[in-house]
């Protein structure tokens, strides 16, 4: 049953349904581009799920995609909001506590599951990696941005789950993307399915879960980070802020951000699209 949750966000929606409490990224319009408000309101959801809701929370896109990643809106301007020019050290607060809030989720007592469909890009997929268990559809589109103003912030937190090399691949290439079946393969996600059977299979995962006491649940999942925790995973994520803040003052990177500015989104992109390598092919050239 669907039951729609008694505290109302602008951004986000948090629906009941049996053991699964859904935590709906909720700006269409938008791509569901992950504003400043909208991560404040998923903060604040995911905390009153400590005690709310079912004992699995699942976190999916409404719309034609899970997430287009961080607003470049917000974050892709020049010295204005946060003062990224004149202040690195309000830049490094402010991409740490992103971080910050992906952490909430690697310490939630519940197993969240991430449920990717269309397209999860940039600052998305940090999300997806802190989930417990990512289900992805098979025409997913999961990959690095397509303007390269970033430094790492995004794949040195796939390293864990895919490896370095696989990591390196996604970042050295501008908005390098993989589908859903190579997610799996290569260890991003735990299954690929069909687009129309997402919510089917992430709902009866929930209720196989949810058969599960609560406490041996929590016991389970912290015991299993600590393992990852010993294996580099948290001390990983805690250095991303402090890399992609540094780059942010090369004159390379503010030069892309003059160009966003001039040219608008749609045109500064051109300038950096291509192919994915995955699978890898020759580019065709043209004959002189």
């Amino acid at each position: 049953m669907n039951t729609a949750s008694p505290f109302k966000y602008e951004h986000i929606r948090v629906e009941h349904r049996g053991a699964i409490s859904w935590l709906i990224l909720n700006r269409p319009e938008s791509a569901n581009a992950l504003s400043n408000e909208l991560l404040d309101e998923f903060s604040d959801a995911l905390q009153r799920l400590v005690s709310e809701g079912g004992p699995v929370i699942g976190i999916r896109g409404d719309g034609r995609g899970f997430s287009a990643g961080y607003d470049i809106g917000q974050v892709g301007k020049v010295g204005t909001y946060g003062s990224l020019v004149a202040d690195p050290i309000a830049d490094h607060a402010r991409l740490r506590r992103n971080v910050d809030r992906y952490v909430a989720m690697w310490d939630h007592p519940k197993p969240i599951i991430a449920a990717v469909h269309g397209y999860c890009l940039a600052g998305a997929t940090q999300m997806c990696v802190y989930a417990d268990i990512t289900v992805v559809t098979n025409d997913a589109k999961i990959g690095e941005p397509t303007i390269p103003m970033g430094g790492g912030y995004i794949a040195p937190l796939w390293v864990p789950l895919v490896g370095p090399k696989r990591a390196k691949e996604m970042a050295f290439v501008a908005g390098n993307s993989i589908d859903g079946k190579t997610a799996v393969e290569w260890g991003w996600a735990n299954h690929s399915v069909p687009s129309d059977q997402l919510i089917d299979c992430v709902e009866g995962l929930a209720e196989r879960i949810a058969l599960t006491p609560p406490d041996v649940l929590r016991i389970k999942k912290l015991s299993i980070n600590r393992a990852a925790e010993a294996m580099g995973f948290r001390s990983a994520g805690a250095a991303v802020a402090e890399m992609d803040a540094l780059l942010h003052l090369a004159p390379s990177v503010l030069d892309m951000k003059q160009k966003l500015a001039d040219l608008g989104l749609k045109e500064a992109i051109k300038l950096y699209r291509s192919a994915p390598t995955t699978p890898l092919t020759p580019i065709t050239k043209t004959p002189e």
